[in-house]
């Protein structure tokens, strides 16, 4: 039995990694911004991909364009929800302008520090893979199964942005993770080299037969989370760190497996997630993280 009183000692560096890059103080996965984070020290990034109509992996969050973050080739904001990634070709993308917040949009009161980048547009993933040849990047594969036509197919979008890793020379320095773990299935079977990790939320715990594409905790009596990770062959388990507990770090560890939390904002759960032995953690102001694991 694993006993979760006891700290388990953690000697491998701690890994703190800029969400998006750093969207607290940059615009968020862009290429501007990782650079502007890597100029403070930031050496590992989180990201997100989605493909264009033309096979083009890309950086974005959101499937769809985000109004609060994106303005036409004229420079109007977008009234609404923009067209799917997955709609445009490259050429189409390349017309918005994802350089700035929408002022007085929530957005802009999440994060009222970010410094705006006129002109700035989505980038590929070879483009930063390339441009950051010594960082660290942890790339969410955004597929939905409660809404497949938002993006590519799960095991398209996974194969294709595998094979920007490989052209880039890049699969060391790499861990592909996804809330949808057909992905991580896909390349576990298809690239065992590939480190990947294993994103969860109480949302997607609770929905496993639709994320997961496998029974629920319920259903296996004594299963938890971290065991469902094991059982897919970890290495990695990425908790929303506001449904973390010590004891599944600690029962993680005994497991093998690291733990790596996101999005971890305040100072005060950033100390935290140090005390409690985390291996790391993403956040949008990852030069407050660095300055507290130093």
């Amino acid at each position: 039995m694993i006993d979760v009183n006891r700290a388990v000692p953690n000697k491998r560096p701690f890994d703190i990694q800029g969400h998006r890059g750093a969207r607290a103080l940059f615009p968020e996965n862009t290429l501007e911004g990782f650079l502007a984070a890597s100029a403070l020290g930031v050496s590992g990034f989180e990201l997100d991909v989605a493909m264009t109509a033309d096979g083009v992996v890309v950086l974005s969050h959101d499937p769809a364009l985000n109004p609060d973050l994106t303005r036409d080739a004229s420079g109007r904001w977008l009234e609404r929800r923009g067209p799917t990634i997955h709609t445009l070709r490259h050429a189409e993308l390349n017309r918005y302008d994802v350089g700035c917040i929408r002022p007085g949009s929530r957005t802009a009161m999440l994060f009222p520090d970010q410094r705006p980048r006129d002109g700035t547009r989505i980038p590929t993933l070879a483009a930063v893979l390339t441009a950051l040849p010594d960082a660290r990047f942890t790339i969410e594969v955004k597929t939905d199964p409660a809404h497949p036509g938002w993006t590519a197919p799960p095991h398209l979008l996974a194969d294709a942005t595998v094979a920007v890793v490989d052209q880039a020379g890049a699969a060391s320095r790499v861990i592909v993770e996804s809330f949808d773990w057909r992905v991580p299935r896909h390349i576990h079977r298809t690239r065992p080299d590939i480190t990947l990790a294993w994103l969860t939320r109480a949302e997607t715990v609770r929905d496993a037969a639709l994320w997961w594409d496998a029974p629920g905790l319920s259903a296996i009596p004594g299963r938890t989370v971290p065991a469902a990770v094991a059982a897919e062959g970890g290495p990695v388990w990425a908790p929303d760190h506001s449904d973390l507990t010590e004891a599944q770090i600690v029962e993680a560890h005994a497991l093998g497996l690291s733990v790596l939390p996101w999005t971890v904002n305040r100072p005060s759960d950033m100390r935290r997630m140090i005390d409690w032995g985390a291996d790391g953690l993403i956040s949008d102001r990852p030069d407050l993280a660095l300055q507290l694991a130093r």
